[in-house]
């Protein structure tokens, strides 16, 4: 008889520990974005759709994807690493540099899907045997496109002057984007152009940087592939605006924003590619065969109201976007 009473509740019991290892048995991505961003953000949707493409979707109930933003803050970066590591993840994606350099310091053994992120080297978390960390994977950027990008801008402008003179901010923090500076300072010495480069810790201080370069009666503005330059950028391109300084950069997404020209990665493309090679894991729990591999697909993209504001000509092999 008390069986019988009771028999309700011990079925409901049942029911809900079945459920409960049903959602055990469901991969769990952790997706880490460094800071928000339009652009940035272009990659989140490339990895998901990619996921779709193999089979793995949410609405299918076969993956769990748990989505946190740092919103550019560094300890509660680290917080959500570390929150994932501890959740025991089936793998982590990472949006942009300091994001895959936490996960990376953080764990040994969950994967991590890099995007919008550099090489191991650039990154500086190459061993002292010279590889990069077993559990790094997804699609990184050399700065090697970065030469095409600046050199662009000679063959567009006329300086105002003798030499033509072109500024750009960095973020002293992030390692690609002082790498970067100090590759496009030698390509500007052999260009004979005069660059101007000043440092910034944060995009609060994008504003005053920015005024400051242009006092300085620059030709041009170049967007250095940085995290700071990305979350500041209306900011940037306002203040150009209104001194009449085109923008020019590396970056294909910052095109669709208002600078006037690029050769480089599709935003999207990047994050798809790092999708896909998720999605093999999640297919076979294997990681042999993965590893972190360049972007595939850049493009030579121009936007064409900067373009008609500034009066520049556009070479027939760049794609207008929409």
């Amino acid at each position: 008889m008390k069986l019988q009473k009771y028999r309700p509740l011990i079925f409901f019991l049942f029911l809900f520990l079945s459920c409960n290892s049903e959602k055990s048995n469901v991969p769990v991505v952790g997706f880490v974005d460094a800071f928000e961003d339009a652009t940035i953000s272009q990659a989140r949707t490339g990895f998901t759709d990619a996921l779709k493409k193999n089979g793995f979707g949410q609405d299918r109930k076969n993956i769990k994807i748990e989505y946190r933003n740092a919103q550019g803050d560094i300890p509660t970066l680290t917080q959500i690493v570390n929150y994932f590591v501890s959740q025991k993840v089936d793998l982590l994606a990472t949006c942009t540099t300091l994001a895959t350099i936490t996960a990376i310091q953080k764990t040994k053994t969950i994967p991590v899907f890099a995007m919008i992120s550099p090489t191991p080297e650039r990154m500086n978390v190459i061993s002292s045997t010279g590889k990069a960390p077993a559990n790094l994977f997804g699609a990184v950027e050399e700065l090697a496109y970065i030469d095409t990008s600046f050199s662009i801008i000679p063959k567009l402008l006329k300086p105002k002057g003798a030499k033509l003179v072109i500024g750009m901010i960095y973020n002293q923090s992030e390692p690609q984007s002082a790498d970067a500076m100090n590759r496009i300072k030698s390509l500007a010495d052999k260009l004979n152009i005069t660059l101007i480069a000043l440092p910034l810790n944060s995009s609060a201080d994008a504003q005053l940087v920015t005024k400051s370069l242009l006092s300085q009666n620059i030709d041009a503005f170049f967007a250095n592939p940085d995290n700071t330059v990305f979350a500041s950028f209306e900011t940037i391109l306002k203040s150009c605006n209104q001194a009449g300084v085109p923008i020019f950069t590396s970056e294909a997404g910052l095109v669709q924003r208002g600078a006037v020209a690029a050769f480089g990665a599709d935003i999207y493309q990047w994050g798809y590619q790092a999708g896909e090679q998720a999605a093999r894991y999640l297919k076979t729990h294997k990681t042999e065969g993965l590893k972190p591999e360049m972007v595939k697909i850049r493009k030579r993209v121009y936007n064409p109201a900067a373009a008609k504001k500034y009066n520049i000509t556009i070479p027939s092999n760049f794609e207008a976007v929409k």
